[in-house]
């Protein structure tokens, strides 16, 4: 039998080598490593409009001058980026659709990789597909619409659907397999918008063109309160943002690009007006102001909790 004294001993014996706190009392063990975990979405008032940032996903992609600044030299490509503070060798992308609860209808902007990526973030955020009325696509770039369908069906089986006119038909002239097995399939259910067009009350098509022939952004307008959701104008927060001349791989017409993107950021800073960029760092929520011949992406902090 063990003596309960030797048993006291020896606890206090080991409790003497392990590793003290400040105040002297020993270390609990270790917790586990979790791993980073990004929030999965982001929700806040605009006047009587509920809007909820969805990340469908992230991915660390390689040689980034591979896409952005391709007509800089690597020199300056590298200066920009140490003054930022960002590496050369690698950028974090992001993908992320955006739900608006107009109070009558729920309305998701763009579908993300995946069905089973932008379903689990609806999930998070407390929806589910089937609660959707209706889907806009900004544009017909795979990341924008590869959610649209899951295991060949309608991922949002209740929803209509939107998008620009000059975008649905540069597509269904080209074609490709994204369209063919993801938007084509619903067209008969899908209402094409030109510039101006509306989506609901409030929610408003405004063409961007350039990164696509008919990319579309959106003017949110409620109780007086705005928000562009910009989709891919500019795709960087500093290498497109803030030097919004330099060339972009995915953008198709990289001179009308740019001009876009200059007109957009011109009137956002000159408004005020926040916007989300679906490749922003996410929450991919901000606002603009003008740098130089440039802009400067200012990410939003608690701003828009003061609305709710």
């Amino acid at each position: 039998m063990t003596s309960p004294t030797l048993t006291r001993r020896a606890a206090l014996m080991g409790a003497a080598a392990l590793p003290l706190t400040a105040s002297g009392s020993p270390l609990l063990a270790a917790a586990e490593m979790l791993g980073a975990a990004p929030p999965r979405f982001n929700r806040f008032k605009l006047g009587s409009f509920e809007v909820t940032a969805l990340l469908a996903g992230t991915r660390t992609v390689p040689e980034p001058q591979t896409i952005f600044g391709m007509n800089v030299s690597s020199e300056e490509f590298a200066e920009v980026s140490a003054a930022n503070h960002i590496p050369t060798d690698k950028a974090q992308f992001f993908f992320t659709p955006t739900v608006v609860n107009t109070g009558t209808e729920l309305i998701l902007f763009d579908t993300g990789l995946n069905g089973a990526g932008t379903a689990a973030a609806l999930q998070a955020a407390g929806y589910s597909p089937d609660q959707v009325d209706t889907v806009v696509l900004t544009h017909m770039h795979g990341d924008h619409i590869g959610g649209l369908m899951t295991d060949g069906a309608p991922t949002f089986k209740n929803a209509r659907y939107a998008t620009g006119a000059a975008e649905f038909d540069a597509w269904d002239m080209a074609g490709n397999d994204g369209f063919e097995n993801n938007v084509r399939p619903l067209a008969e259910n899908m209402t094409m918008l030109d510039d101006g067009g509306s989506v609901a009350s409030g929610v408003t098509a405004m063409l961007a063109p350039g990164h696509t022939p008919g990319h579309m952004a959106y003017h949110l307008e409620s109780g007086g309160k705005q928000l562009i959701l910009g989709a891919d104008f500019a795709n960087h927060y500093v290498w497109s943002l803030a030097y919004p001349d330099w060339e972009v791989k995915f953008d198709r017409d990289k001179a009308q690009a740019a001009q876009t993107r200059r007109k957009m950021l011109d009137m956002m800073a000159a408004d005020k007006i926040p916007f989300i960029g679906y490749h922003m760092p996410f929450p991919a929520l901000g606002y603009v102001e003008t740098r130089g011949n440039g802009f400067h992406y200012v990410p939003a902090s608690y701003q828009m909790m003061l609305d709710g």
